[in-house]
C-alpha cells in the first residue's frame, strides 16, 4: 500500500506539472507583442497607407500575436527625433530620412547627391545595392526593415519662373544635402520638417520646395506651387526607410 500510495503520488505531481507546463506554453503562445512605429508622413500620403496596411499584414501573419500601432503624421515623435527614438526605444519602428539626421550617415548620404535621378525606383534600387554590398556601421544601432527614395528632386516655386538662374534670393524648403543644392543655385535654404511645408508655403514663410513631383498633389503644396523646373541634372532623391 506504502509503493502503491508512493507511486500514486509521484503520477498525480507528474500530471499536475504536465498541465502547469502546458498552461504556462499556452499562456506564453497566447501573449501579444505591441510595438510602436513612429512615422513622419501625413496619414492620408500613400506611403503612410502602405506602412499602415504592412502593420495589417504583420498582425495577419502572426495570427495576431504581433500587433502594431501606426503613428502617422508625427503624432508620436516629431520628423527630426524618429531615428533617435527608435534607437532609445521611444518607439519600436520608425520611418525616417537621413536628411533629418544630417552628418550621423556620411557614406549613405553621397545617395542624396544630384546624380541625375529621373525616377524613384532607380534611385530605390540604387541605395538599397548601396547598402546590401557595403552594409555601413554607421546602421549598428538599429535594424534595418527596408529602404527606399523618392523621385527626383525638383525646384517648386510659388511665382512663375524661367530658369534656375531666378532661385537666386529664394527661400526654398530642403533637407540635408538638397540644402546645399539650394545654396548653389543662390537661394536661401529653409529647413522644416516635411509636415510644416503646407503652412509655411501658405504663411509666406518659404517661396518654394525643393522636392519630388508628387508632395504637390499627395501633400497639397500645388495649392501655393504655381512652377515647376524639371532639370535632370540637379536632381536629388532624399533616402529613407524603416
Amino acid at each position: 500500500m506504502r509503493k502503491g500510495g508512493v507511486h500514486f503520488a509521484a503520477v498525480s505531481l507528474f500530471v499536475m506539472l504536465s498541465v502547469l507546463l502546458v498552461c504556462g506554453l499556452a499562456q506564453a503562445q497566447e501573449k501579444v507583442i505591441r510595438l510602436k512605429y513612429a512615422n513622419f508622413i501625413p496619414p492620408a500620403h500613400k506611403n503612410a497607407v502602405l506602412s499602415e496596411q504592412f502593420c495589417k499584414e504583420i498582425e495577419k501573419r502572426t495570427n495576431g500575436r504581433v500587433k502594431i500601432t501606426h503613428f502617422g503624421g508625427s503624432t508620436l515623435v516629431s520628423a527630426p527625433q524618429i531615428y533617435d527614438s527608435t534607437v532609445k526605444g521611444i518607439c519600436d519602428i520608425g520611418h525616417s530620412i537621413q536628411a533629418y539626421t544630417a552628418g550621423r550617415f556620411p557614406l549613405t548620404e553621397v545617395i542624396d547627391l544630384p546624380l541625375g535621378y529621373t525616377s524613384g525606383v532607380q534611385a530605390t534600387r540604387l541605395i538599397n545595392a548601396f547598402y546590401k554590398k557595403f552594409k555601413p556601421k554607421e546602421y549598428d544601432d538599429i535594424k534595418i526593415l527596408y529602404m527606399h527614395a523618392h523621385g527626383p528632386g525638383y525646384f517648386h516655386t510659388k511665382k512663375v519662373i524661367a530658369s534656375l538662374d531666378e532661385i537666386k534670393g529664394l527661400r526654398i524648403k530642403s533637407s540635408g544635402l538638397s540644402a546645399k543644392i539650394v545654396t548653389a543655385m543662390g537661394g536661401a535654404p529653409v529647413t522644416i520638417p516635411i509636415p510644416e511645408t503646407y503652412d509655411a508655403l501658405q504663411r509666406g514663410l518659404c517661396d518654394g520646395v525643393l522636392l519630388n513631383n508628387d508632395i504637390l498633389k499627395s501633400l497639397r503644396l500645388g495649392d501655393f506651387c504655381r512652377c515647376t523646373v524639371l532639370n535632370s541634372g540637379i536632381a536629388s532623391a532624399c533616402t529613407g526607410g524603416g
